[in-house]
């Protein structure tokens, strides 16, 4: 693999990262989303959500970092504060192209984004995942992430899954 960088999103990237979103949605959930709902997933649709998102960043409380190589944009994650408490923050999302999975990249993402949450002088961080997305879980898991016990039910694309909430400790 080329050289890869780490840096903060700009709303230019907008388009590259809702292509990142849409690929890594369709590879990662095929089988627990509704394949109809993966089907219809959109970049384009997808864009002008990611470009106000990008645009509303507080850095570094909150943002998008992206992941990239001479070529393009490979990977992303973006995270603010938790919603219920915002002393605490809260990685919404974490997303690598599927050719690029198991190369380190999704690490490398995480450990920038966890030494931005320490710069945000955050204390703990959580996120939410799949009960059945395994290969998530033991990524989280062998990050240091732990379950609390928290568990919402989501009903993405019609069907019903249920996501558990993990949580570590930053600093």
């Amino acid at each position: 693999m080329t050289a890869m960088r780490i840096r903060q999103a700009w709303p230019d990237d907008a388009s590259a990262v809702a292509g990142v979103y849409v690929h890594s949605w369709r590879a990662a959930f095929a089988g627990l989303v509704p394949q109809r709902y993966l089907d219809a997933m959109d970049p384009v649709l997808e864009e002008s959500e990611w470009k106000t998102r990008i645009a509303e960043t507080r850095w570094p409380s909150s943002g998008v970092l992206v992941a990239e190589t001479e070529a393009e944009i490979i990977g992303f994650t973006g995270f603010g504060s938790c919603q219920e408490t915002p002393a605490i923050a809260e990685i919404g999302t974490l997303y690598v192209l599927p050719e690029v999975w198991g190369t380190g990249i999704g690490k490398q993402l995480m450990l920038a984004t966890l030494m931005t949450l320490g710069q945000a002088e955050y204390t703990q961080a959580t996120l939410w995942v799949l009960e059945d997305n395994e290969r998530a879980r033991r990524f989280y898991e062998a990050a240091g992430w732990r379950a609390d016990g928290a568990a919402v039910e989501d009903t993405t694309g019609g069907g019903s899954l249920n996501k558990l909430r993990y949580r570590r400790p930053l600093g």
